[in-house]
């Protein structure tokens, strides 16, 4: 009976002992609150597996891209789960020069931009595959206002896309054959593309994933020549290139506080290992808006209904206390 109560007690000191490592760290680990919607979804995903399956504290703070990246610098910031290097360049490779934060692994590998047509207008004008049939069908995207020219809705006024994206309508030599339509702001551009499909009209737009209007809507990318490094600079920077090419796809890391990472190796494996793709964020975000719910509804989402994926970011013991929790 004593052997009995002391190999319980042993147990119970191993079990506790067990727990109270569980998290690397007994202050909260803070998150980068950066202002578009992907990366609320994927905070509130890490969150809650860092909450219910380590006990970890956790926190955000909101706010914009470059502030932001250099709190992670600072370490004021722990963790960013999206890190666009091409959007923060400067802050971001500084910050890596200088040690002061680690790409802990990759959050997504194809984040996508480019010119697309909804599928419904593909299936009805199958020979219609890249920029360079657009020509030939101005007349099927008409511009009210310029009937003789069809209309492309390029990125929002003012952001680096449209500069691009007007370039590319050079190159292409499609200025003479559709109007280079800017909206003011994102809400119309997603506007016009959700009108259209609600009417079952033909719209050549530009758009980007991972977002909610390409997990909602059915569009296809239009084929552009291959994407090389020579002429992306110069279509990027030279209104006058002659030659255009499809954007690059991108690789979005999660970085962190260089010094976090070494106080909380635990969890920096966790966040090594996390890992998505844009196709299941643009179809949280779409879930997001069509049911009118927050990130944490999103992430609780997720994780019921995507365990096998989830479940290889943490060892066993984790995964069955998250999916305790989710019960």
């Amino acid at each position: 009976m004593i052997r009995l109560l002391m190999s319980i007690f042993v147990l119970g000191v191993l079990l506790s002992g067990t727990a109270a490592r569980a998290c690397d760290i007994s202050r909260p680990i803070v998150f980068a609150g950066l202002d578009w919607d992907s990366v609320g979804f994927h905070n509130a995903v890490a969150r809650r597996i860092l909450e219910t399956g380590y006990d970890c504290k956790t926190d955000v703070i909101p706010g914009s891209t470059i502030p932001l990246l250099q709190g992670v610098a600072r370490g004021d910031i722990d963790v960013a789960m999206e890190v666009w290097k091409d959007a923060a360049a400067e802050v971001w490779l500084r910050a890596l020069a200088k040690n002061q934060v680690v790409e802990v692994g990759i959050n997504f590998p194809d984040a996508l931009q480019g010119w697309y047509v909804p599928r419904y207008v593909v299936e009805a004008h199958p020979d219609l595959k890249s920029v360079g049939d657009l020509v030939k069908y101005k007349a099927l995207f008409k511009d009210a206002e310029e009937p003789a020219k069809g209309r492309f809705y390029n990125c929002v006024a003012g952001w680096a896309c449209e500069v691009v994206n007007t370039n590319k309508l050079r190159a292409y030599k499609l200025e003479p054959h559709f109007t280079n339509f800017r909206p003011g702001t994102g809400v119309a551009l997603a506007a016009a593309i959700g009108g259209a499909f609600l009417k079952r009209e033909p719209i050549l737009a530009y758009y980007w994933g991972p977002t909610w209007v390409l997990g909602a809507y059915d569009l296809v990318k239009l084929q552009e020549p291959a994407w090389n490094d020579t002429d992306w600079k110069g279509i990027s920077t030279n209104a006058d290139y002659p030659r255009a090419v499809d954007y690059p796809a991108v690789t979005v890391w999660i970085g962190a506080n260089a010094k976090f990472v070494k106080a909380a190796p635990t969890v920096t494996t966790f966040l090594s290992n996390y890992r998505t793709s844009a196709a299941l964020v643009n179809e949280a975000l779409a879930n997001m808006r069509e049911t009118n719910t927050n990130d944490n509804a999103a992430a609780l989402r997720f994780l019921k209904t995507q365990p096998q994926l989830w479940t290889t970011w943490v060892p066993a013991d984790v995964a069955a206390k998250v999916q305790a929790a989710l019960k």
